[in-house]
């Protein structure tokens, strides 16, 4: 999420469901505008509250404990900044080294290694991190994957994220279903965290009219997702042999009405279907396909 000018920062707390949160009075994490910070994580499987006697399983945890945490506040470990690892014995540090690696060696954030006593005799190891939202921008390197929708898993998540952006249209698991069998639905994955969707409605009419639309999560916008979403959709268009690329957009939603203009398309109709308050804005694209 960027923060825009006049703007107050957006913070909130995130809760993992350990009962240390609740017993001690803090969070997992806490989002401050851009800016996340996760507590300090230790190798708890939080939902059965036990944990591995074993320093590089404990590590394991521990970063699958930080990753939920970064996935709830819309970030990924590419955008941590800022590392602390905290253990009772320094030798176990080194047995770590290729877990931490994994996680964070294409990242390399700042990091510190402390010795250290910690509140309970069975913790190992424990890890902080500091993340920055919006750091990473899509590229060559970056783990984005799109996916075509495919099954029921895959059209909940695809269902979420539009009805995220667009509860006026709110549809149910079976409407997926039924919206899958005429159009292209695709998810969009930053490494294993679910972005965005996009949908390519066929060529239609005389002008062969297909209609493109690519969503993304607010916490990940202005990082080339939508261009990379709006890129595949209008290249499966081409390829249905378009002559005229569409879109639609929530009059309220400001971001996608700049991403739409800022990409060549025209405003052609607003309008408020029968028996609803919503606006929507029907837009074409000046340049058609090629």
């Amino acid at each position: 999420m960027t923060k825009r000018l006049g703007e107050p920062p957006v913070r909130r707390a995130i809760v993992s469901g350990s009962t240390f949160e609740e017993r001690i009075g803090y969070a997992r994490a806490v989002v401050d505008g851009d800016w996340v910070h996760v507590s300090g994580t230790t190798g708890f499987d939080y939902a059965a509250m036990t944990i591995s006697e074993d320093v590089v399983e404990q590590a394991e945890q521990c970063l699958r404990n930080v990753g939920a945490a970064l996935a709830e506040a819309g970030c990924t470990f590419a955008d941590v900044v800022r590392v602390r690892y905290l253990l009772p014995a320094r030798e176990d540090f080194e047995p770590c080294w290729p877990v931490l690696r994994g996680a964070f060696g294409q990242v390399r954030p700042a990091a510190t290694m402390m010795v250290c006593g910690l509140a309970d005799e069975r913790m190992r190891i424990e890890i902080e991190v500091y993340a920055r939202r919006g750091t990473v921008t899509v590229g060559a390197d970056s783990p984005l994957r799109i996916e075509t929708v495919d099954g029921d898993a895959r059209a909940e998540e695809w269902r979420h994220v539009h009805n995220l952006i667009v509860p006026p249209a709110a549809m149910t698991l079976d409407e997926v279903r039924e919206r899958g069998g005429r159009y292209r639905l695709e998810n969009a994955y930053l490494g294993d965290v679910l972005v965005g969707c996009s949908t390519v409605r066929p060529p239609q009419g005389e002008e062969r009219v297909a209609t493109v639309i690519a969503r993304v999560l607010p916490a990940f916008r202005g990082r080339g997702i939508g261009t990379a979403l709006y890129g595949a959709g209008l290249a499966h268009a081409r390829g249905l042999g378009a002559g005229v690329v569409e879109t639609v957009v929530l009059a309220a939603n400001a971001d996608g009405l700049r991403f739409a203009t800022g990409r060549g398309f025209v405003e052609r109709e607003r309008y408020v279907l029968d028996g609803e308050r919503d606006e929507w804005v029907d837009l074409r694209l000046a340049v058609p396909p090629s």
